[in-house]
């Protein structure tokens, strides 16, 4: 994870922390107390933040293509879990449900890893803001366009 503070004309500065987790379940386990850490080390409750990346967690069983039994069911309520805690959800998002594949033609799997979460004093400051997921190609994750639906202020002449 990596936490900034990018800073746009005449608006409330953000912050943002670029995610990139883990494969393995203990170790996102860590970043979930990491991202909790800086929630409230930085009181984030108060001011606009957004998470985005991927976070190679699904939130709910519909996330994952195949989802057949709950053995995943313990990662989902600690990610869910986690997230409540900080106050952060999805930013509305236009694109594919499934933003990353395994990209086999034999048992094939696609899941939602990739979210842009927001607290509720970024959607104060950027009310229309969205994401958009394009589709998968050629990675096997699909990149994110973030539109903060900010007009820029025009330079004086």
């Amino acid at each position: 994870m990596i936490t900034c503070e990018p800073e746009l004309p005449n608006c409330t500065p953000i912050i943002y922390s670029a995610i990139y987790a883990s494969n393995l379940s203990e170790e996102r386990t860590d970043l979930w107390v990491e991202l909790l850490n800086v929630h409230s080390a930085h009181a984030l409750d108060a001011r606009p933040w957004m998470i985005g990346g991927d976070f190679n967690q699904i939130l709910h069983c519909h996330e994952h293509s195949s989802f057949s039994n709950n053995r995943h069911a313990p990662q989902i309520f600690q990610f869910r879990d986690s997230l409540l805690q900080m106050g952060v959800f999805d930013l509305r998002f236009y694109g594919p449900v499934h933003t990353w594949t395994n990209n086999r033609d034999a048992t094939p799997i696609a899941k939602k890893l990739d979210r842009c979460l927001i607290n509720s004093d970024y959607l104060t400051s950027f009310p229309n803001a969205t994401a958009t997921f394009l589709p998968l190609s050629p990675s096997n994750h699909t990149l994110c366009l973030i539109n903060l639906a900010f007009q820029l202020p025009i330079a004086e002449t």
